[in-house]
């Protein structure tokens, strides 16, 4: 079986004895390779200097005065976001710590960019799925780090990865050469990203960075109980409790108490069903899937929700894409402690 996801920066890093990630200078490092950092052919001879000393210890506090003096506006911006990411990391000492500062209001408060929230999942999800031999897994795994666009073919509900779609859109599948053609008005052959089944899994290994593998979450089928099975992880290894989380094609239960949208559309809909207020079918439609949630254990649960289920809903936008947002586990459960 070959590496997964290379491109997350898991071997960048150490698994220290309580599973969690320990930030690394080689991990460190690695943000001011990007492209948004590393010097350019007109950057000034400050940065250049700047990007050297940060290449050979990127622990080194750097003043703010020494950002104000590079030339380059933008570059003075970059710096000045990914220093204050890079001292969260170093403050948190493990990614998972980091990862939960941010939705717990911890730390600096400089922002930080959607892009490093989604490599944080994506390693995390790297490290949790490190022993794990099931394609459809971590195929559903992408969800938690990758944008989504949903599609319905005879019934089923496919998920392929937005910006692959996005792509093949505009290129027909044939990369810049396919852009030109486009561009020109010729007709492309049509292009269909592969559906993860039985007789192709085995494949995903291979292509698991290129991200353009369809996951079937229909009702009923193994992509959805994978969901499942990484929700589970995901609880477990951040907040140390068993969950069980099974598919679910409706909520009929008279005590409902509590429930957790796992994007933003979701949420919206799951109140105004609890509260009762009228949603249409156009709306209703947009529910990709239901969830049930229990505890194994009632004791990190809030005593007065003990015993009683958690509901989740996975929607889609009004575009069709599907944003879940995986820090809605964390801070959303009805735990004595949580984030």
């Amino acid at each position: 079986m070959q590496e997964l996801w290379p491109s997350s920066g898991f071997r960048l890093l150490r698994r220290g004895d309580d599973g969690r990630l320990t930030v690394t200078d080689d991990f460190l490092r690695a943000y001011f390779m990007r492209p948004e950092v590393a010097p350019q052919p007109d950057s000034c001879d400050v940065e250049r200097a700047l990007h050297a000393e940060l290449i050979e210890d990127p622990r080194r506090a750097i003043a703010d005065a020494r950002i104000s003096s590079l030339s380059d506006v933008d570059a003075r911006e970059n710096y000045r976001i990914v220093l204050a990411f890079r001292d969260r990391l170093i403050a948190a000492n493990s990614v998972e710590a980091c990862y939960r500062d941010l939705f717990a209001g911890a730390g600096s408060p400089a922002p930080v960019p959607p892009l490093f929230v989604d490599q944080l999942a994506h390693v995390i999800l790297r490290n949790i799925l490190e022993d794990c031999d099931d394609p459809f897994r971590v195929r559903a795994a992408e969800l938690f780090f990758r944008k989504q666009t949903a599609m319905s073919r005879d019934g089923a509900i496919l998920l392929g990865d937005e910006e692959t779609i996005a792509m093949v859109r505009r290129t027909g599948g044939f990369g810049s050469l396919g852009k030109l053609i486009a561009e020109a008005g010729t007709p492309l052959r049509q292009v269909e990203l592969d559906v993860l089944n039985r007789e192709n899994a085995d494949g995903y290994w291979a292509r698991s960075d290129r991200f353009d593998m369809v996951l079937d979450l229909t009702f009923g089928r193994e992509g959805l109980d994978a969901l499942c099975r990484v929700l589970e992880s995901w609880v477990k290894h951040f907040l140390d409790t068993q969950v069980s989380v099974q598919p679910a094609q409706s909520i009929t239960d008279e005590h409902w108490v509590w429930h957790v949208g796992l994007d933003a559309d979701a949420t919206a809909i799951l109140n105004d069903l609890y509260r009762g207020v009228a949603v249409n079918d156009a709306r209703r439609a947009r529910l990709i899937s239901l969830f049930r949630l229990e505890f194994g254990d009632p004791a990190p649960v809030r005593p007065q929700l003990r015993g009683r289920p958690v509901y989740l809903a996975l929607a889609m936008a009004a575009d069709n894409n599907v944003r879940l947002k995986p820090q809605n586990l964390l801070v959303n459960l009805p735990l004595t402690e949580t984030v």
